[in-house]
């Protein structure tokens, strides 16, 4: 029977003797682990990120597009040919199932003035249901509704980019700006959102959608919009939101079995999926790249490992001599590089930790995300690397004759 503790002691003393051959063996581990750490926090961070801002632009929403209309055989991008209305609107809030509510939208990018300020900035014609559809929330004043898109009142909700640019630090509220040339009363400001990606959630502007097409933007087809947006009630009955939105726009749009839809349907849902997975992909990426240094730091550990066997042959024919096994020999040597792995695994993650809150600190808007698992997965890998890779020196430790080994110099 293995006594632990004695051989555990004599593990101890043996790393103790050579402190900085030691520290030296332990540095690839270290660097592996807090590489790890690291790499994982950024990835798991980000990954976060983008759910976040996923959800600040709304969950659970198909985003129904017109269709890309053609000119001389080239086609001009999605939304150029008008085959979506406001009765289309009505009929999928009325007709699906599963749906909490739909908004028209068409928008355009128009020159905001106010006094001697001027800020060009997307107009976005809809209804109230659109601002609860993205999440967005009053910060000051109010919104516009339902009884200003039945009168084309010529009211306004602007974004906090907006605002500053226009009115700095004066309130917006009740204030007369020009989109265009077409006088508009400032009804309330948005809370910030941020940017998502290049865009900015803040430099917009909601008016009613009837404003938007009888006064500002001028539609070709009096109804027509550019696009709907249609929250569905959870995730899992998203799918078959799409599904029966899909069969009554074809059959509204008179489109045959065989025939091209005049619209697309994109599912967030599918969209945010995909985007975690390529994250998450992205992450594993980092994690796997770091980790090659852990396997770096393992190789170093055998060859310490190897050097030490040959230094303390005579030990270990001493040993041998006065009644240890080659049991006890191979564990003595496989602790002290199990040690040494899991000395300089612990402060891997700790440097890890502070890189990490290093990155964040120093880095512009960047998230990381500590985990726990990170944290356990990076000491059971240097654990298990320490076993792997000490194997080889305790094994051949074991195997030494006690005769050769007294004799040895």
């Amino acid at each position: 029977m293995i006594d632990i503790k004695s051989t555990l002691k004599m593990a101890i003393s043996s790393l103790k003797v050579n402190k900085m051959r030691s520290a030296l063996t332990s540095l690839g581990i270290i660097i592996g682990v807090s590489a790890v750490i690291i790499m994982l926090a950024i990835g798991t961070g980000a990954s976060k990120k983008v759910q976040e801002n996923m959800e600040s632009m709304g969950s659970n929403i198909l985003t129904i597009r017109s269709a890309s209309a053609r000119a001389g055989g080239v086609r001009m991008g999605m939304g150029t040919k008008p085959s979506l209305t406001l009765k289309d609107a009505a009929a999928i809030e009325k007709n699906v199932m599963n749906v909490e509510a739909v908004a028209p939208v068409s928008s355009e990018s128009k020159q905001l003035m106010y006094g001697n300020q001027n800020w060009q900035s997307t107009v976005y014609g809809t209804t109230p249901k659109y601002l609860y559809i993205k999440n967005y929330e009053i910060e000051l004043g109010r919104s516009f509704t339902f009884k200003d898109v039945q009168n084309s009142a010529k009211v306004a909700v602007i974004g906090a980019t907006v605002a500053s640019e226009l009115f700095g630090d004066v309130s917006p509220i009740n204030k007369v700006i020009r989109v265009g040339n077409v006088p508009f009363k400032v009804l309330g400001v948005l809370k910030t959102k941020g940017s998502t990606g290049p865009f900015d959630e803040d430099d917009l502007i909601f008016i009613p959608i009837t404003t938007a097409q009888k006064k500002l933007f001028g539609v070709s087809f009096p109804g027509t919009v550019k696009m709907i947006v249609v929250k569905g009630i959870d995730a899992d009955t998203l799918n078959d939101v799409e599904l029966e939105t899909e069969e009554l726009l074809k059959f509204r749009h008179n489109i045959g079995v065989n025939q091209t839809n005049d619209f697309e349907i994109r599912n967030s849902a599918e969209f945010q999926e995909r985007m975690k997975s390529t994250v998450q992909t992205f992450a594993i990426l980092l994690a796997s790249i770091a980790s090659v240094s852990l396997l770096v730091g393992g190789i170093g550990i055998m060859n310490i490992m190897l050097v030490s066997v040959t230094e303390r042959t005579k030990e270990i024919g001493i040993r041998m001599a006065i009644g240890a096994r080659a049991s006890d020999i191979r564990s003595q040597f496989l602790i002290e590089s199990f040690l040494l792995s899991m000395i300089g695994g612990l402060v891997g993650v700790i440097t890890g930790i502070i890189g990490a809150k290093s990155v964040e600190f120093f880095s512009d808007g960047m998230t990381v995300s500590i985990s726990l698992f990170s944290i356990l997965l990076s000491l059971g890998f240097s654990g298990l690397v320490g076993i792997a890779f000490g194997y080889y020196p305790a094994y051949k430790a074991s195997l030494l004759n006690p005769i050769d080994a007294l004799r040895y110099e």
